[in-house]
Parts: C-alpha cells; structure tokens; sequence
C-alpha cells in the first residue's frame, strides 16, 4: 500500500472554493481504481493550509489517476486558488497502533 499526502496552501479568499471543489470531488477521488482511503485535515494554526491522505493499492494506481481526465480536470480548478506551491510525499505505512 502506498499513502499518499499533499500539502496545499491557500489564499485566504479561496479557502472556502476549494473546501466546495473537495466535496463535489471527493467521493469521485475515493472511487478511483485502487484509492482505498481518503482524508482531508485543516491545519488549526492556519486555516489557509490543508493535507490530503490517501491510500492506494500501489504506485501504479496513483500514476493511472493523476494522469487521468478527472484529475486534470479537478487540478486545473484547485491550482488557481493556491498561495504557495503544494508538497507532496508517497509514502509506506511502518507501523499503525490502536
């Protein structure tokens, strides 16, 4: 499994855009061929800044939606509302405690 975490930086005047674009989307992006999981968090320091997480069967199913039209399509829209450049990590989960 693969997770996958984008940080994304708003403009403050964009932040509720973006809060709209995500849940017209989300259960779209969730549905996706091999996303098994999808999160969305709101730093409480700075309303401006937000993180995806998401889990995917393996690379490969990541690469098949960020090169389909539905992504292209979403991130041509998210991409004008940001302050600053996203970050992005694709990382293994080590240990999960309960």
């Amino acid at each position: 499994m693969l997770v996958r975490i984008v940080k994304l930086k708003f403009k403050t005047e964009n932040i509720s855009s973006f809060e709209r674009i995500f849940e017209e989307t989300s259960e779209a992006i969730r549905n996706q061929p091999g996303c098994q999981f999808l999160e969305l968090y709101q730093d409480k320091n700075d309303a401006a800044i937000f993180f995806t997480y998401s889990y995917w069967e393996d690379e490969a199913s990541l690469n098949a939606y960020r090169h389909s039209k539905f992504f292209k399509e979403v991130w041509s829209k998210t991409k004008l509302l940001f302050k600053d450049r996203p970050e992005a990590w694709s990382v293994e989960k080590k240990a999960i405690l309960n």
